[in-house]
């Protein structure tokens, strides 16, 4: 997502203190790194299954069917809490110090890949809020308007994000931007951690791909909010 073509100051986004040099920096930096991937690699999922509820309800509903088929795992709860809550606690925990600590500069050095951090740093705080949100509403801890139950995904997912003008028109359509955003530029600065993009070109084409990433995340996330928008009313 980020131009390469900047030079980089000295004083850039990615430099943070001294003593994140330690070699106990560099394994929490690789697993911060790594839960961000799994993370990643869930929200696509979520977000390509959540565009399916375009085809509303009916007595086929593909988006009923994925949710039951989810719902059938063996273990869900196992794999729920191993491949998605406690990666995403850890990447969220270490993300905020990251924040903390970091020196994005952006009105001192306002090159592209400084800016491209500035914005993956906020879109984290965003998101934080945003996936709390989501999922103490969807577990019916912010009210029984809001709670999503599995038997009937399509109605409930339906009531829920349209609960009232701000969660429809604000917290949702903000929430996809900001993940999906996270998601490509996290990407990017990913393969550079893992050391798969050191050459200037390699990192042009991948940010190309994340760019392509970016917009494809964000066309499935927005297909669902629209359908949502445009039927708010499906069968139960």
């Amino acid at each position: 997502m980020a131009s390469v073509t900047d030079p980089s100051p000295s004083h850039s986004a990615t430099q943070l203190s001294s003593s994140k040099t330690a070699p106990t920096h560099f394994l929490l930096r690789r697993l911060h790194s790594l839960t961000g991937i799994l993370f990643g690699g869930y929200l696509i999922v979520h977000l390509v299954v959540n565009a399916t509820l375009a085809q509303g309800a009916k007595p086929d509903d593909i988006y009923q069917a994925q949710v039951n088929k989810i719902h059938s795992l063996p273990l869900l709860n196992l794999i729920e809490w191993v491949f998605i809550y406690l990666p995403i606690l850890y990447h969220t925990v270490y993300g905020i110090w990251i924040t903390v600590t970091g020196q994005p500069n952006v009105g001192q050095y306002p090159f592209s890949k400084n800016i491209f951090y500035f914005f993956q740093r906020l879109t984290a705080l965003i998101l934080m809020l945003f996936i709390a949100f989501h999922i103490f509403a969807m577990k019916g801890l912010l009210g029984d308007a809001l709670v999503f139950d599995p038997a009937h995904a399509t109605f409930t997912a339906t009531r829920s994000l349209t609960a009232n003008w701000a969660i429809e028109f604000v917290v949702y359509p903000l929430g996809i931007l900001c993940a999906c955003y996270h998601l490509a530029n996290g990407f990017w600065t990913a393969a550079i951690t893992w050391g798969l993009t050191i050459s200037r070109g390699a990192q042009k084409r991948w940010g190309l791909v994340c760019f392509g990433l970016f917009l494809m995340t964000f066309a499935f996330g927005m297909t669902a909010w629209l359908s949502v928008v445009l039927h708010p009313n499906p069968l139960k």
